[in-house]
This record gives structure tokens, C-alpha cells and sequence, in this order.
């Protein structure tokens, strides 16, 4: 890995972060202070868009070097044209997974990347199938912690994974950031991967 930054990472998320050394980029993380708040008659890929646009941007206006790009991403989990954000309390998460209990949502992810001269962004919708869950599961699951922080209150790269029957699209997406469409972003800013 080259000893200086490809990419500043707009975001704290330690899944984007693992997916990134994975694909080999070197970066250097910078906190972002958005407000995520969802806006009337917003759509929910207009939203993880605008979400994706404003960390990158908000990020490259606080680095002195403004040739290196910066890294924006936000992921929504969607059921039925609803976002489910994090949950806020036990019972709260116990709901939302129930809610996703035997049926088929989409994970939105969209990735931004900006510099000086340009800003390009894409986006990644997967099709996640949940089998039945019971209400002992879903407060066992609870208990293990993961949900808390967690858009619709389950993270696939860990034991929610039990939870998915079918996924159709992008298991990096679902974490919180597509590799694939990531790595055309990269190239399209002189970035080759292999």
C-alpha cells in the first residue's frame, strides 16, 4: 500500500473501513458531522444519494490537500418505501426485525467520491429475504448487542446473517459499502485496484 492516503473516508463505520483494506486503498479517516435527517417526500435512494454527496462534500472542504478525493457513503435499509433507521431502544429493534420477519426489503448504499475538479456518485439497491423470525429470536439476537447500531437493527457480517434466507445483489452493499461499484468510482479518478 502506498504510505500516503488514496482516499479520505468520510465516515466512522468500521464495516467501510475493513471493506476498504480489503480492496487494498489506503486512506486516512475524517470525521463527518452530517445531519442525517430524512426530508419530506424524500425518496428513500434520493436520501442515501444526498447522504453519500454531503459527507464527501463536507469532508473535502475541511483537507488542505483537495486533489485527494474524499470518500462518502450511507446505507438504508427499505421495507416496503419505509426507511428503517437505528434503533433507539430494545423494543424498538425487537419491532423493526419482526417488521422484516418472512419478507423481502431492499439495502440502499450510496458512495460518493469528490475532489476539486469533480464529484461522481452511484448507488447499489439489494434484495435481502428474511426467513420467519420469532419474538424469542429476535430478543436473543437483542442481546448479543449487534442491533444497536445497526440500520434496520441487524448487521449481515454478523449473527443476523442467520436471519437471510436470499439475498440478491451486493453482500459488501449490505455491510455499507459495494466493493464493485466502489472500485469503478476509484478508477474513474485515476485509482486502479489491480
Amino acid at each position: 500500500m502506498p504510505e500516503y492516503p488514496q482516499i479520505y473516508l468520510a465516515s466512522n463505520s468500521p464495516r467501510r473501513q475493513e471493506l476498504l483494506y480489503q480492496m487494498g486503498v489506503s486512506f486516512t479517516v475524517v470525521p463527518q458531522f452530517i445531519e442525517e435527517e430524512h426530508k419530506l417526500n424524500e425518496s428513500p435512494e434520493d436520501f442515501v444519494t444526498r447522504l453519500a454527496l454531503e459527507k464527501a462534500g463536507d469532508g473535502l472542504q475541511r483537507q488542505s490537500n483537495q486533489q485527494i478525493p474524499v470518500l462518502g457513503s450511507d446505507t438504508a435499509v427499505v421495507l416496503d418505501g419505509q426507511i428503517l433507521g437505528k434503533p433507539e431502544f430494545r423494543e424498538q429493534a425487537i419491532e423493526m426485525l419482526l417488521s422484516l420477519s418472512d419478507c423481502t426489503h431492499q439495502v440502499m448504499t450510496a458512495v460518493a467520491l469528490k475532489n476539486e475538479q469533480k464529484t461522481e456518485v452511484t448507488i447499489s439497491i439489494s434484495q435481502v429475504s428474511f426467513a420467519k423470525l420469532s419474538k424469542e429470536m429476535c430478543e436473543n439476537y437483542w442481546q448479543t448487542g449487534e442491533p444497536a447500531d445497526k440500520a434496520g437493527s441487524y448487521g449481515i457480517q454478523g449473527k443476523g446473517a442467520l436471519f437471510i434466507s436470499r439475498l440478491s445483489g451486493s453482500y459488501s452493499g449490505v455491510m455499507g459499502l459495494p466493493i464493485y461499484e466502489t472500485s469503478k468510482l476509484l478508477n474513474r479518478f485515476g485509482i486502479k485496484l489491480l
